[in-house]
């Protein structure tokens, strides 16, 4: 019997150790896969936002896809939609696994959520892998945009933290004493950064308008008005200039065999392919003549594929003129720039293997025999510069502020990136007029509207022409005191949170140290 009963307390004891080794077990594991489903939301949610910004480059990105797979689709979309989802489910899933933290469950994830965090997280490193490889410039987009979103991300921040609050005051007042010391650390450094951060900010809107006179920026229409007719084309250009008002036309020059320049921005292999009806796959253009090139389709393309959605609203008669655009010559823009009293600054493309020696010579002689007022030619093109100051009176524009210093220019052409708020206003204050490209967010013109700069190049004129200011702007006064008013508010709740949770574990020690006699004496 003595035996017997050995057995059974030695059995119980042996079962009871596994079955507290397995609930260690589960609890590691379960803790492992909520931070898998925290880092996984995070980063969804991070690379969605980057996502989100980068839109301002959509036609960027979907042109060079065209060129490797030569198939008109809106590439940038289906991918914001598929990060958009993960992004979605992860959120779920975080939810989820907080709902399992307040009921002290344990988080058991099935296979299938595993592999779709694990496929989503190895794709989206994937993404910025060759983002940072192919396009490491389109980064720079990323801290500008924070110069615009971060008051409204901190306070976003401040809510999320105050919410989260109350899980964590929670689970230090249940944990063990050696595991409280890492939570209030952690939540602690968290929390100083969050209310801190607005001293990292630096926001050009942080102004007020009404001590500041803020020049809208002139519009230059990229290639026209590519959003309501197909790029370079004269329907194109004429919507940016009637429906627009933009002051400056940018293009594109290339020559063709006999010498005569035309509007096209493509010029590597089969440079006709993306907006053309081209199909003998020409390499450059000066391998065929102009009465070639002017018998292609350059509309049907647009019409057909939307490559920006708004085909819908271009009107039935829009829709049939646009199908019928051919492409059209320098001298038919200089043309329309003179009509319309508008400026014109083009690109001068010479395709590998393809240059033409004689390309700036042949362009500046075809600008000159127009008839053309020079101050409405703004030259970008850096060869052959010197040619083109002896022969004409054109205002010379630069792409870098070293080459324009050095030419004592007073204009500068540059990527919307290339330049800070405070380098655009000493620029401006020193007569330099300062172009940004290509901007196509109202987010990003707000921004350099607030930084002061002069024009921006634009594919989306008919939405900027029609904005009065920029979207938002705010003294740094009023911005300091929402600030401290919100970190003050947050402080204050989390404050009464903690409070609660801690009479709340007060009351329990109280039941228990009540009930634990009474128990004793049933027992007895």
């Amino acid at each position: 019997m003595a035996l017997g009963r050995c057995c059974r307390g030695f059995s119980r004891a042996f079962f009871s150790c596994r079955r507290e080794e397995q609930r260690d077990n589960e609890n590691k594991r379960s803790t492992c896969w909520c931070i898998m489903v925290t880092v996984g939301a995070l980063i969804s949610v991070c690379w969605l936002y980057i996502w989100l910004v980068i839109f301002n480059d959509r036609d960027d990105f979907n042109t060079l896809l065209f060129s490797h797979l030569h198939k008109h689709m809106n590439y940038f979309m289906v991918a914001m939609i598929i990060f958009a989802l993960f992004a979605s489910y992860c959120l779920l899933l975080v939810l989820f696994a907080l709902v399992q933290v307040v009921l002290r469950e344990n988080l058991d994830l099935h296979w299938i959520h595993k592999a779709l965090i694990c496929f989503g997280v190895l794709l989206i490193v994937a993404m910025i892998s060759a983002m940072t490889l192919k396009q490491p410039e389109e980064w720079h987009i990323v801290p500008l945009s924070l110069q615009y979103t971060a008051p409204f991300l901190q306070f976003g921040a401040v809510g999320a933290l105050t919410l989260l609050s109350w899980l964590v005051f929670q689970s230090f007042n249940q944990v063990q004493e050696k595991s409280k010391f890492l939570i209030a650390a952690s939540f602690l450094i968290l929390s100083a950064f969050i209310y801190l951060c607005p001293l990292l900010i630096h926001s050009p809107c942080l102004i007020d308008i009404k001590e500041i006179n803020l020049t809208k920026p002139d519009l230059w229409g990229h290639r026209g008005a590519p959003m309501l007719a197909p790029e370079n084309t004269m329907m194109s250009f004429e919507r940016s200039a009637t429906e627009c008002k933009v002051k400056v036309f940018e293009t594109d020059v290339q020559l063709s065999k006999d010498g005569i320049p035309f509007l096209m921005h493509d010029n590597k292999n089969e440079f006709l392919k993306r907006t053309t009806n081209d199909t003998q796959k020409i390499s450059c253009g000066n391998q065929v003549d102009i009465s070639k090139l002017q018998s292609l389709n350059a509309g049907k393309w647009f019409i057909e594929n939307d490559p920006f959605q708004t085909v819908h609203l271009l009107n039935k008669s829009q829709r049939e003129r646009a199908e019928t655009q051919t492409i059209p010559t320098l001298t038919q823009l200089l043309d329309l720039a003179k009509l319309h009293n508008i400026s014109i600054i083009f690109d001068l493309y010479r395709p590998e293997n393809c240059s033409n020696t004689n390309d700036t010579e042949d362009t500046v002689k075809v600008i000159l025999d127009s008839g053309i007022n020079h101050e409405l030619i703004y030259w970008l093109p850096p060869q052959n510069r010197e040619y083109v100051k002896k022969t004409s009176s054109f205002i010379q524009v630069y792409n870098n502020t070293k080459e324009m210093s050095a030419q004592n220019g007073a204009h500068l052409n540059v990527k919307y990136s290339d330049l800070s708020a405070d380098e655009i206003r000493d620029l401006r204050n020193g007569g330099v007029k300062v172009n940004m490209y290509v901007v196509n967010e109202r987010w990003m013109f707000s921004l350099l509207w607030c930084a002061g700069a002069s024009s921006v190049t634009t594919n989306n004129c008919q939405v900027f022409s029609k904005m009065e200011q920029p979207d938002w702007t705010m003294a740094l006064s009023v911005y300091r005191t929402l600030w401290i008013s919100v970190d003050a508010a947050s402080i204050l709740i989390m404050i009464a949170v903690f409070v609660y949770h801690r009479k709340n574990k007060s009351s329990h020690h109280r039941e228990e140290s009540t009930l634990l006699p009474l128990m004793a004496s049933n027992l007895a």
